[in-house]
């Protein structure tokens, strides 16, 4: 595939903003079923972006994501028709790949491409541990259920309300705080905002199973609601992370408000199927500055937050720059990256998620494995510049142009 098409299709993925999002009940009812159908193992409904297969469902799996260029999902969405691979042994670009030789196992695969405004962002596929044929019958089956992922993905766009809790979508949260950001710079309006994570979320589903882990969720937002005023808004960002709106509030009361909010979680006991249970959560806050976009004030509440999940969790933390950035914020964007080290001799993918012309940030598959200096390439840009690592959180990594 050239860099040209990997660019539309990488910009068709980010229109969907469907990276990272929590299980929904429409796509987990697809691989379910695909897997009744088909008496397999394994399917999964998957999204290829910059540097990893990411699965927004999976049936059979014990991963969320893995490498782009050893999946062959990758390899389906270079193609057009569907990917159907009956012996991966017998084929020689898959007899030798790490996941047929080793986990999942992968020795037959049938995968259909899941196409948005023209280009293969992702698939459905059905995976087994032995060999088998599809015929044309099962193809034709597995191409309507892609189509049905397909119109499930419309109408998600369209939805403007979380299903389970009950908050804002992400879409439309997103959408709310880009308006209320306008109004704030066009008035002169204070406005402030929050992320707020579950503490050890992780450790309920893990712990109680995932009928206790939406119940706490849905318990959560319900407490928000009690602590907060009629005008402020809530929305589901992640599986676990919501984010809050404060409108013409200034930060020194838009915590004491957060603050609120947090003693209301940790004081409501949770009915689920496994007893009662308490939760806490990690707040951080931000301010409106004139000049952000919205992404830029959900960035700095993003790490107050982690700051109180680093302090001991169960607390709210304010941003609070030294000094005004003389620096152009970073635009949002989705492009496939190369880092390249060791003279050229070591390179691994990466996807840039923002940039401006001093820095961006980066998501990989491990931090561990990124040097503190190395060269970032953009192919699709002809870009090409050494920089610095100035932090690591999770897969994501901040880095500066040298």
């Amino acid at each position: 595939m050239s860099e040209q098409p990997d660019t539309r299709r990488l910009q068709a993925l980010a229109e969907l903003d469907i990276l990272d999002t929590p299980h929904e009940l429409a796509f987990d009812r697809l691989t379910s079923l695909s897997r009744k159908i088909f008496r397999v193992p394994m399917s999964t409904l998957t999204f290829v972006d910059g540097h990893r297969q990411w699965f927004k469902a999976a049936e059979g799996m014990d991963t969320c994501e893995t490498s782009r260029q050893p999946a062959l999902c990758y390899h389906a969405i270079r193609q057009q028709t569907p990917l159907v691979v009956p012996d991966t042994l017998l084929d020689p670009r898959f007899a030798d790949n790490p996941f047929v030789v080793g986990k999942p196992n992968i020795r037959a695969y049938a995968g259909a491409q899941l196409q948005v405004s023209g280009e293969n962002v992702g698939t459905l596929c059905v995976i087994d541990t032995v060999p088998r044929q599809f015929d044309e019958a099962a193809i034709s089956v597995l191409k309507d259920l892609a189509a049905i992922a397909v119109d499930a993905l419309t109408l998600r766009n369209l939805s403007m309300v979380d299903a389970l809790t009950g908050a804002l979508s992400r879409r439309a949260f997103l959408a709310e705080g880009a308006r209320q950001i306008s109004l704030a710079a066009r008035h002169g309006h204070k406005l402030t905002c929050a992320v707020l994570d579950i503490d050890h979320f992780k450790s309920v589903n893990d712990g109680f199973g995932h009928a206790a882990g939406d119940a706490v969720l849905s318990a959560v937002i319900a407490a928000c609601k009690t602590a907060l005023r009629g005008s402020d808004l809530i929305g589901r960002i992640g599986g676990e992370e919501f984010a809050i709106l404060l409108p013409h509030t200034a930060l020194r009361n838009g915590m004491a408000v957060l603050e609120k909010v947090r003693k209301a979680i940790a004081a409501t006991p949770i009915a689920t199927p496994a007893g009662d249970i308490s939760v806490t959560c990690s707040i951080g806050g931000a301010e409106f500055s004139k000049g952000q976009q919205f992404a830029d004030m959900l960035g700095c509440a993003d790490v107050a937050m982690y700051s109180a999940k680093q302090a001991g969790r169960n607390q709210s933390i304010a941003w609070i720059e030294a000094a005004p950035s003389l620096a152009p914020a970073q635009r949002r964007v989705l492009k496939a990256g190369q880092i390249s080290f060791n003279s050229g001799r070591s390179v691994f993918e990466c996807t840039v998620r923002a940039l401006s012309d001093d820095a961006a940030t980066l998501d990989v598959i491990s931090t561990a494995d990124v040097p503190d200096t190395f060269k970032l390439r953009i192919a699709a840009d002809d870009f090409s510049r050494a920089c610095r690592v100035v932090a690591r959180k999770e897969k994501k990594v901040e880095i500066a142009f040298l």
